[in-house]
């Protein structure tokens, strides 16, 4: 990759001051006072559940907060760049359709298998629970993940007194760490397919990911040991590790969704080869209603006792869908300005991108962070971040270009388990971690979690993949 000599501080004068040129890409004519709107949704998200988290809690309020910032947004876009704004508002909305309608049908399909009874709460058995959670969040998402294991995790352990860190744990591998290997293990990843990365390309992660989870389980393993040690030499007169290793038959409900699932496979890898309309891809819409219709089906074969045990309510996925019609809308600016200049930051190495990547999943959402780096990449090997297959293009241009997604897909994925607000399923599963009792850190305290854990896990990956 070639690098850049100039420094962000004289790079960010020359941001602000829009070019309008004729023929400019759209990147290069918009000022960076345009991200403001993006900045503002991605601020709220973050910030408004701590300040007033009643008034948050209505998806009616998060609502009216997206469209505020989106709405004038998007028309200001339409009237000052005409066409070209026309463009990436209608690829931006496309994208958004094919974002929602995969986790859509993973969480209503996902919703409808329920695990029944509990494994032994042993540090064997919670670290198999993990290891498994890792290999299933690259087949039913992170938050398919999250939401089917989480219960058995807390009914397996909930004789033992200290639960914190098995949640934490948890989190770190399962609801994110886990899902490096497919794109339909986390979102980042999937807007990647979206833009043109094959399927299969995320395999070639497996190292990462086994290093990551490998290192992560292990030493969860240690400290639960140690941790239930202690507990047993605190309760005098009661043996706790025959007692945790008292369990009840496990039994899946509504096993018949894990049809569904491959169902939801199969449709993504048939659009990446474009099955049935090769050399064109296909259309919007086929893959789309392909999945609504898988989790229509799903939804309606499931008893309701299924949902009734999983709690399941449409309220988390309705949140998500407008949050993110927000980002999608306001997040066009970035994307297009740092396609075209992103240059300027001094960003080039792969290392590079891995931090800068991880740092801003870690505060803002996983998803947008990740195509704003690829776009940057992108356009530092005179790729253009337009149409559908983008970082296909500039996948093509070498070792280097591959080296540097490696990267930008790694920060992204890992590091949104640094903080609640990195990953969607870090606040659901703490929501229920908390509702069984279990006493969960507080913002800063899980960030002194990830600090001590995942920051020398990252400095080690960095090293061996990155350097």
């Amino acid at each position: 990759m070639p690098t850049f000599a100039l420094s962000l501080p004289t790079a960010i004068p020359s941001l602000l001051t829009p070019i309008a040129s004729a023929g400019a890409s759209l990147g290069a004519a918009l000022s960076v006072w345009s991200v403001l709107p993006f900045a503002a949704t991605l601020l709220a998200i973050a910030v408004l559940p701590l300040f007033i988290p009643h008034w948050w809690e209505s998806n009616r309020n998060k609502g009216i907060v997206a469209a505020l910032l989106a709405v004038p947004f998007a028309i200001w876009l339409l009237l000052n760049h005409g066409v070209p704004a026309q463009h990436a508002l209608l690829e931006a909305a496309l994208d958004y359709g094919s974002f929602i309608a995969l986790l859509g049908a993973l969480f209503v399909i996902s919703g409808g298998i329920h695990v029944r009874g509990s494994l032994a709460g042993s540090p064997l058995s919670n670290s198999v629970i993990m290891a498994i959670g890792a290999a299933l969040a690259n087949l039913i998402g992170t938050t398919g993940a999250s939401m089917v294991l989480i219960r058995p995790l807390l009914r397996a352990n909930e004789k033992r007194r200290r639960r914190t860190h098995i949640v934490v744990f948890f989190i770190f591998v399962v609801s994110n760490c886990g899902g490096l290997l497919t794109p339909l293990g986390d979102p980042p990843l999937f807007l990647g397919f979206l833009k043109g990365v094959p399927f299969e390309w995320t395999l070639r992660l497996w190292k990462e990911w086994l290093l990551v989870n490998g290192l992560l389980i292990v030493l969860f393993n240690v400290i639960d040991q140690l941790v239930l040690s202690r507990e047993e030499k605190a309760v005098k007169g009661e043996a706790l590790l025959e007692e945790v290793l008292e369990h009840e038959p496990l039994r899946i409900d509504g096993w018949h969704n894990f049809f569904y699932l491959i169902g939801i496979v199969l449709v993504i890898i048939a659009k990446g080869q474009a099955w049935g309309t090769a050399p064109a891809p296909w259309p919007f819409g086929v893959q789309e209603g392909l999945m609504a219709a898988l989790a229509l089906a799903s939804y309606f074969t499931t008893r309701r006792e299924v949902y009734t045990a999983n709690r399941f309510g449409f309220s988390p996925i309705i949140e998500v869908a407008v949050l993110f019609a927000g980002i999608f809308t306001t997040m066009t600016a970035p994307l297009q300005i740092l396609n075209a200049r992103g240059g300027e930051l001094g960003i080039a190495m792969p290392w590079q991108y891995f931090w800068a990547t991880g740092m801003l999943s870690s505060f803002l959402d996983n998803a947008p962070t990740y195509l704003t780096f690829a776009a940057t990449a992108a356009g530092q090997a005179g790729v253009a971040a337009t149409g559908a297959t983008y970082l296909a293009e500039f996948l093509a241009r070498g070792p280097e270009a591959v080296a540097v997604l490696t990267a930008i897909s790694c920060g992204a994925v890992m590091m949104g388990a640094n903080t609640y607000i990195g990953n969607g399923p870090n606040f659901m599963v703490k929501a229920i971690a908390e509702e069984n009792g279990v006493p969960m850190p507080s913002f800063v305290g899980y960030m002194g979690w990830s600090a001590a854990i995942l920051l020398p896990i990252f400095a080690v990956v960095t090293l061996i993949f990155f350097r």
